[in-house]
């Protein structure tokens, strides 16, 4: 207990200094009301990792509390308002002030009744796990801790401060939730919230497709990604809203051994993680988890007891697509990572650089700007258990990086474009703007693909042997 109480000591002391809270509570004091730390805000203050997002509760009504901030804020919004919260801008920080909360759900929609309410108390146990349900009274500064939230931090749990039945029930969101924070903090869920969980997986589907993808996708950039996805397989949660992954758990036999897609995937997703250089990547880490889900649908079992999976990045760029578009992610987001999923096998023809300069060249303009995550997760889908493969595969790839930077560095490859442009072609030619300028534009860039640059002349000759080839005069 020493420690924890030196922690909580740690937390008390961090909101004595702290100039804004203090500000704010001396505010709200003098108003007659009383403002709390809490939450994630409180969570993250015992972790060492407070931002300057902050939260705060208060038994002031919203009219009341837009009174009191107004004249100190550097700015204020009130679009949140009808669910009791009014945000505030102060010297680079965002403050979030929510009075007191008693909802009801109707357990239906998920939709809560609005109800302000009047405790600290009541406001902690409608919150979704203990270690979000603590608070410090920034007048008193004493600490709030109803739910033994502290013990569950020190013990990383995630449990609930009613039943998890309830909370779920209350709120489905809640389940995915837990899968987040086991990915952005590490935390384990209790036993109890993992049975709730697998018992109510079914009731995710009472949630938007947007709510979903959010937490989908905080679970992806979290720091322990691959717990929070065992979580929402296991639980029978990804069945619902992610149902290629657990779809990639294959049945493997003796007489046809392949590796376990769905594990398999799991690793490559690790692999590439920590291959990234500027910060978590959302679509690279899309890209990894589901670079094989075309694979169930594209098993052949051969004579001989061998298994292929031919096209399944065709396939799976598809599957990719319809499934990001259903959970609502932006148009950019799915042709990225669709994009990658259909390039992710382009390297297997390399052999041992068998490639001529043209197909290096069709390699990188067809990953455009992707080309950087496209090498990432190349490197990431080896996962071979035999070290003399893996390194080989390594240092082919090796190879067709050095090769495709010599061709960048002599051609520019990144802006590959036909020697001769639009408007060149027209006055060569003698044709008006149509779709028969687009066709040998097209054609001289192929060119370009295969041969490199050609000088000018070079490029007039074979636009004239085109034009001559197809009855144009």
């Amino acid at each position: 207990m020493n420690e924890l109480a030196a922690q909580r000591n740690a937390v008390i002391e961090l909101m004595r200094i702290s100039p804004l809270a203090d500000e704010l509570a001396g505010l709200f004091a003098r108003a007659g009301h009383r403002l709390y730390l809490v939450g994630g805000s409180v969570r993250d203050a015992l972790l060492g990792r407070l931002s300057h997002d902050l939260d705060f509760t208060t038994d002031a009504r919203p009219d009341r509390i837009l009174e009191i901030v107004r004249g100190w804020a550097d700015g204020v919004w009130d679009t949140g308002i009808e669910f009791g919260t009014v945000g505030v801008a102060k010297r680079g920080s965002t403050l979030e002030i929510t009075t007191f909360r008693a909802d009801a759900y109707d357990r239906v929609s998920r939709n809560p009744e609005v109800t302000f309410g009047d405790t600290i108390e009541g406001d902690l146990v409608r919150r979704d796990f203990t270690v979000n349900a603590m608070a410090i009274d920034l007048t008193t500064k004493q600490f709030v801790d109803p739910h033994d939230g502290m013990e569950a931090l020190a013990r990383r749990v995630l449990d609930t401060p009613a039943t998890p039945q309830e909370s779920f029930a209350d709120d489905p969101l809640r389940m995915l939730r837990a899968a987040r924070f086991t990915s952005q903090l590490g935390f384990t869920p209790a036993e109890r919230v993992v049975e709730a969980m697998t018992e109510m997986s079914g009731e995710i589907q009472r949630i938007t497709a947007e709510r979903v993808q959010t937490e989908i996708s905080k679970l992806l950039l979290g720091e322990h990604p691959r717990r929070g996805l065992e979580l929402m397989v296991d639980t029978g949660l990804a069945t619902h809203v992610l149902p290629e992954v657990p779809g990639m758990r294959l049945a493997i036999d003796e007489h046809h051994q392949h590796k376990d897609v769905y594990q398999h995937s799991l690793t490559v997703l690790e692999q590439a993680i920590a291959l990234e250089q500027d910060g978590p990547d959302l679509v690279l880490r899309l890209a990894a988890l589901l670079h094989d889900i075309g694979k169930p649908a594209t098993r052949r079992f051969e004579p001989g007891g061998g298994v292929s999976f031919h096209h399944h990045e065709v396939v799976g760029a598809k599957m990719v697509r319809k499934r990001l578009r259903a959970l609502k992610y932006s148009k950019q987001i799915v042709d990225d990572v669709s994009q990658l999923v259909f390039l992710h096998l382009r390297f297997h023809g390399y052999g041992k650089g068998e490639w001529t300069d043209s197909a290096v060249r069709r390699y990188v303009t067809d990953a455009g700007p992707l080309l950087e995550r496209l090498h990432k997760l190349v490197r990431a889908d080896s996962t071979t258990r035999n070290k003399r493969k893996a390194a080989a595969l390594q240092r082919t790839y090796d190879d067709l990086e050095e090769r495709i930077n010599r061709l960048q560095a002599e051609e520019d490859l990144a802006r590959v474009r036909p020697d001769l442009d639009g408007n060149q072609i027209m006055e060569l030619l003698g044709l008006p703007p149509g779709p028969l300028v687009g066709k040998a534009w097209r054609y001289l860039k192929e060119l370009r693909l295969d041969r490199g640059p050609l000088s000018r002349d070079e490029a007039i000759v074979e636009l004239r042997r085109w034009a001559e080839e197809n009855g144009i005069p």
